[in-house]
């Protein structure tokens, strides 16, 4: 199980705290200080069955500051974006069996 995370964030830490509960192998990564390729990132949101645009934080600044909510951007441009500022990434990102769970995770499913 591979968890993606940003150490500062509750959720994110709530979130790892549920998994070491459940005896779990786990692999941890802040990908704010080892930031995800375009590569990786694009496989993951294969992982997750949905678009970028759903695996975006609509709280981050950057969200704001880049008009995100009027400005349309193609996947492959958010998918660049995201890279660029991993704050736009919904976190945390769990990873179990090729499939990626994001954001708050009910840890019962991960099973």
């Amino acid at each position: 199980m591979k968890v993606y995370h940003k150490s500062a964030c509750i959720t994110c830490k709530k979130a790892i705290s549920e998994v070491e509960r459940m005896n779990a192998d786990i692999e941890k990564r802040d990908f704010f200080k080892d930031p995800f390729s375009e590569s990786e990132l694009k496989k993951i949101i294969k992982m997750s069955g949905k678009k970028p645009i759903e695996l975006i934080r609509k709280r981050d600044k950057m969200y704001k500051e880049l008009d995100l909510e009027n400005k349309k951007k193609t996947d492959s441009q958010m998918i660049k974006l995201m890279v660029k500022h991993p704050g736009l990434i919904l976190r945390p990102i769990i990873i179990v069996k090729n499939k990626a769970f994001v954001g708050k995770v009910d840890t019962k499913n991960l099973k």
